[in-house]
């Protein structure tokens, strides 16, 4: 009888330690699953996504837009490439996608299929935001050099600008409504350097935003290794 309930026993012990294991593992693959503690997974939403930046996309932007319609109260004579406010348009939704991205739950393994995508199109956005911002300061700088050169004549309402006054044959720039050429090399000019100055600005903030996305997809991401006792589980960056 002794015997008997000493097996009885061991058996016993034996079962609850079984299921003990089976309890720490199944705890064990719910954590590698689960990936990092949720109060981890907010910080590195915030490491991942600084919302400098898209404040600083949605201001830059708003400054060129609000540059350009300046250009553009000038002369209507101005072309669309003079007046980049569709540069300033494209990069405030492009700042406002940021602000979604930012938003959303951050998910470290991107196992969301909304966030991926978002992710993918803020990349892809940021790359066309410093594509523009780069054309956007070439023919700025050009039209720049272009004006600090005009010799202007006043003609009724409008004002006629050649770049050499004594070149019969030289190319001919009309202004219509404008009543002061002095507006033309002065403060056109003027607003053409600050289109470079800010454009620049963007082209180096859409860069920054675009290593971010390239960074967090590619060097900086949880690979899930365990490290310690199926007990305790440490999550480690590589």
């Amino acid at each position: 009888m002794l015997g008997g309930t000493e097996r009885e026993k061991s058996v016993k012990t034996g079962g609850e330690m079984g299921q003990k294991g089976s309890s720490d593992k199944k705890e064990a693959k719910k954590k590698r699953d689960e990936g990092p503690a949720p109060e981890d997974s907010n910080k590195c939403r915030s490491c991942c996504f600084p919302l400098l930046v898209a404040l600083l996309q949605l201001m830059l932007g708003v400054a060129v837009t609000a540059v350009a319609f300046l250009m553009l109260a000038i002369s209507p004579s101005l072309l669309t490439r003079e007046t980049p406010h569709w540069a300033g348009i494209i990069l405030c939704l492009v700042s406002i996608l940021g602000f979604i991205l930012y938003c959303i739950t951050y998910v470290p393994d991107e196992r969301t299929s909304l966030q991926f995508i978002v992710k993918l199109l803020y990349f892809v956005l940021c790359l066309i935001g410093l594509v523009i911002s780069v054309l956007v300061m070439a023919f700025a700088g050009y039209h720049y050099s272009q004006t600090s050169s005009f010799n202007c004549d006043q003609v009724e309402e409008d004002c006629v600008c050649r770049l050499d006054r004594d070149d019969p044959i030289a190319r001919t720039f009309t202004y219509k409504g404008v009543s002061d050429c002095e507006v033309i090399t002065g403060t056109l000019t003027l607003y053409f350097l600050l289109q470079i100055v800010l454009n620049l600005a963007q082209a180096i903030v859409c860069a920054v935003g675009a290593f971010i996305m390239w960074k967090d997809r590619y060097q900086v991401f949880f690979a899930g290794l365990q490290i310690g006792s199926p007990s305790t589980q440490h999550w480690q960056k590589v």
